[in-house]
């Protein structure tokens, strides 16, 4: 509806539609190892310096369990617990962001989507950081090579996993099973964490949970 005014402009009456938001439960199981890659609060320190041009300090001895418990996130009501000392009986997690990136990457591998729409029609966790991660870490130590430089990593391997998401999306947009569906090939040909398939390697690799899951 369109109303004359005295002045000579126009008031327009606009209705908008309404989103139509639901919520999703969606459990991913793991098919291969997620190695976890946190930025160690050493690693960001020295990029701080490194960017404030900081004079450079001798390198501090490397230590392998420190090293293997800050490549982890550890899970407390969504938030990055990297403040606390204890590591015994703690839950851990991975970025959230990590698994809806994951799904929006699979539309590349889907027909009749794009990425930029996928970005808009669903979130993962909404408001938390972290997913918690159904599963008991494990150390891995790694040989990389960084431009012409080899060091050795020690990392956190996830053998056993799971995760459950909870998915907001607009139905008006995209179904449910083709938000399934995307987390689906999400899993077989994008993966999150280190040396996923994404990346040219086979970790991280998983699928949404079925009946014959259990």
């Amino acid at each position: 509806m369109t109303t004359a005014t005295k002045n000579g402009t126009t008031d327009l009456s606009i209705t908008i539609p309404m989103l139509d938001l639901r919520i999703l439960r969606v459990k991913l199981v793991g098919d291969s190892p997620l190695i976890s890659h946190r930025w160690s609060d050493k690693a960001k320190r020295e990029m701080l310096d490194k960017q404030m041009k900081k004079a450079k300090q001798a390198k501090e001895a490397k230590n392998p369990e420190e090293d293997y418990n800050q490549s982890m996130y550890r899970f407390h009501e969504g938030r990055d617990q990297r403040d606390e000392k204890i590591w015994d009986g703690v839950s851990y997690g991975f970025p959230s962001t990590g698994f809806k990136n994951a799904a929006v990457t699979a539309v590349t591998h889907v027909a009749g989507m794009t990425k930029v729409a996928a970005r808009g029609m669903f979130h993962v966790n909404l408001g938390q950081d972290l997913v918690k991660i159904n599963g008991t870490p494990e150390p891995r130590e790694d040989m990389v090579r960084i431009q012409m430089t080899t060091d050795i990593r020690y990392r956190g391997e996830f053998r056993e996993w799971s995760v459950d998401l909870d998915v907001q999306y607009n139905a008006a947009a995209v179904s449910p099973e083709q938000v399934v569906n995307l987390f689906n090939v999400a899993g077989f040909a994008v993966g999150v964490g280190e040396w996923r398939p994404e990346k040219n390697g086979s970790f991280g690799m998983f699928h949404v949970a079925t009946t014959d899951d259990g």
